[in-house]
């Protein structure tokens, strides 16, 4: 596959997760005929959207949101994968911590903005911190799943599990009851709704037993926004198969849907070497690993006790993105494939 590459100057030099625009009415405020929402770094969400425009002339340019999220202003950090759903389009918060860990509270949040409200000034962003109830929803569920997975290893459990049930205990935290000494530390990178409303959490870790990556089918998102909550539960984890090169660990970093009722995806690394990683000092088979743009898609029915191959999606390799270590997000529109990376610090919008 031969890409062209679009660079980008824009507040931050990471983006996570590429979204198309849907709204017109924010495209002609741009003066554009097409673009992307992507989140920036790792500051709150309302500091950390921005657009990647085609202006009208043919001529790209990212443009750093205004955006306002009232009371939760500066409480939230780490923003990764973005999701259209029912009007709304929503951001997904990390759920994992710093590098060295401890998990961090921050980071377990859920977004969500209307996009024609960015065509008007200053963007209202709705922010529900689910204060770890993701966290054990998807604990349980990969508890429950008949599938093997990778053991985190002492240090990652004692950085991210010892030492977050510590800290919260010291600090007489409500949410401590939500973790167990025995869960694994999430690290979700990427989102996607289903048809029947559900949402599709891919995750960086943790991973299956044989280096595969996971990704958990989650009810009840837009729920977590009314005035009486209703927190999501985890239906069911699978493990994606046949993408995974051999001796590698992988981990999602995007998922978006395709017009064929299927999932395209990026896997690659479970973090990135060279930053100081407990899961790398752990798992040193999960950092060298290159991106691959893969395709699954789910069974037609509920599984619900079905055997275990019920809940392993056997995937195909669309396209290998060797020497790309840090693809974040990708899309296909008007029948090109987009992907955007961090590699070498910079934005850069790669079109296929």
């Amino acid at each position: 596959m031969t890409l062209r590459l679009v660079e980008f100057v824009v507040a931050g030099n990471e983006a996570s997760d590429l979204l198309p625009v849907r709204s017109a009415a924010l495209l002609r405020a741009y003066g554009a005929r097409r673009g992307f929402w992507t989140v920036l770094d790792e500051g709150p969400v309302e500091r950390c959207l921005a657009l990647l425009l085609e202006l009208d002339d043919g001529e790209w340019t990212a443009r750093h949101v205004v955006a306002d999220a009232g009371a939760e202003n500066d409480r939230t950090e780490d923003g990764e994968a973005l999701a259209h759903h029912d009007g709304w389009v929503y951001v997904f918060g990390s759920h994992f911590g710093s590098k060295a860990g401890p998990l961090r509270p921050r980071r377990a949040f859920v977004a969500r903005f209307r996009e024609d409200d960015a065509a008007t000034g200053p963007l209202p962003v709705q922010v529900v911190r689910n204060r770890f109830r993701l966290h054990r929803a998807v604990n349980d569920a990969l508890a429950a799943a008949p599938l093997s997975l990778l053991p985190p290893g002492e240090r990652v459990r004692n950085r991210f599990i010892v030492e977050t049930l510590a800290r919260g205990t010291a600090r007489a935290k409500s949410w401590v009851s939500r973790l167990a000494p025995d869960d694994l530390p999430l690290n979700v990178e990427a989102a996607a709704f289903t048809p029947a409303g559900t949402a599709l959490l891919g995750l960086r870790f943790p991973v299956s037993g044989a280096g595969e990556p996971i990704v958990v089918e989650v009810a009840d998102v837009p729920g977590m926004f009314a005035a009486e909550p209703a927190w999501p539960r985890a239906l069911r984890a699978y493990a994606v198969t046949g993408v995974t090169p051999p001796g590698a660990l992988t981990g999602f970093r995007a998922i978006a849907s395709n017009s064929d009722g299927g999932y395209d995806a990026v896997i690659g690394s479970i973090d990135a070497s060279g930053k100081g990683s407990v899961l790398l000092d752990d798992h040193p088979g999960g950092g060298d690993v290159t991106s691959r743009h893969v395709r699954f898609r789910l069974p037609a029915g509920d599984p619900g006790g079905a055997e275990p191959d019920a809940y392993r999606l056997g995937a195909e390799v669309v396209a290998d993105l060797a020497p790309f270590h840090h693809v974040e997000g990708l899309a296909t529109m008007d029948g090109q494939v987009f992907y955007v990376t961090d590699e070498d610090h910079r934005v850069a919008l790669w079109v296929g």
